[in-house]
């Protein structure tokens, strides 16, 4: 008998699934995996999706994962943007992130790129991830995570960041916004997180008290009506948290910073979504900034009743993290670097 085309994808669909799934030993080296364990996360699994150029996610993503990993039992899988004529990180390689198939079975997608132009057949897990109903959170770049408009033979095209329909691409369709500007004036003027009063009591600010990173606040326009900003932007006049915030316009009113939205997918369901616009590696070195990301991860995931204040953040091994800037990315790291010590 005759193969329909519909049999012929389903066959090619297995078969490719197969030569790519993550335990395959081909492509064992593309990415790293952290064994879950005992602890609220148990039985729960995240993919980390990094590749952002510039801030750093291929050091700040996989230290996260170890202590999602180590401290509360969650399976976590880092997949990176690699060069695949030599098998390294490389950030700044925008078409190529393996293992995304991860995503076909995981529980929380967490996400961290920038202008990714992927294949279709990469970009085909991320889109059925987004509409899965299944929790994301986003960080910093993620706004404007794709620049597929480039690519006209792509069918994800509308899912770049200054797409008209949906407007603003993946960022405005998912997160509620995509790029706007550098609101604070990048590299001189720092970011401290000020916890919006009137929502003091939510669940993934339980135990946060100082947020303060590096780097500046982005531009927000206006987000949806179903966000609720957890968090806003102060813009500091230098770049140690001890800094005044600037006085004027930078700061009446702050921007949004921290916020939350239920994302209605196209397939009907209701997916949890927390993002931020920070989450540079050294703006991770705030363990505020860490507790609440670690608490999103539970938000999303149902599990906010088992969020403690006094929850364990502290680093897993060493953590040392480059300063953001384009280029400034560490040479000749392969995934494996990231292995648990």
């Amino acid at each position: 008998m005759r193969p329909t085309a519909l049999m012929t994808a389903v066959l090619l669909t297995g078969l490719m699934t197969t030569l790519l799934t993550p335990t395959a030993s081909a492509e064992t080296n593309a990415w790293v995996v952290y064994p879950g364990g005992k602890g609220p996360g148990s039985g729960k699994h995240i993919v980390f999706v990094t590749g952002d150029d510039e801030y750093r996610s291929e050091e700040g993503m996989p230290m996260l994962a170890k202590i999602l990993s180590v401290r509360h039992g969650f399976k976590c899988t880092v997949l990176f943007a690699i060069d695949p004529e030599t098998g390294l990180i490389k950030p700044d390689h925008q078409t190529n992130i393996p293992g995304l198939e991860a995503l076909d079975t995981a529980d929380l997608m967490v996400v961290f790129l920038r202008f990714r132009n992927l294949p279709d057949s990469q970009m085909a897990h991320i889109v059925k991830f987004t509409h899965s109903g299944k929790p994301i959170v986003a960080l910093r770049t993620s706004t404007h995570a794709f620049n597929i408009g480039r690519n006209n033979q792509s069918k994800f095209q509308s899912l770049t960041f200054n797409s008209r329909s949906p407007k603003g691409g993946w960022g405005g369709l998912v997160l509620g916004d995509t790029w706007l500007n550098h609101h604070g004036h990048h590299g001189r003027e720092s970011t401290r997180g000020v916890i919006n009063p009137s929502l003091k009591t939510h669940a993934v600010l339980k135990g946060v008290t100082d947020i303060w990173g590096p780097t500046d606040v982005y531009g927000v326009r206006k987000l949806p009506g179903d966000a609720q900003v957890l968090v806003h932007g102060q813009v500091l006049a230098g770049m140690k948290p001890s800094d005044k915030p600037v006085a004027g316009r930078k700061n009446e009113p702050m921007m949004p910073l921290v916020w939350t939205r239920q994302f209605q997918t196209e397939t009907g369901k209701t997916a949890r979504v927390l993002a931020t616009t920070m989450g540079a590696s050294t703006d991770l070195q705030s363990a505020g900034l860490r507790r609440l990301l670690v608490n999103g991860c539970y938000w999303g995931l149902g599990l906010e009743k088992q969020i403690t204040a006094d929850s364990d953040v502290s680093y897993v091994g060493n953590y040392k993290p480059t300063r953001f800037g384009f280029g400034a990315f560490v040479k000749g790291i392969k995934p494996s670097d990231h292995a648990l010590e």
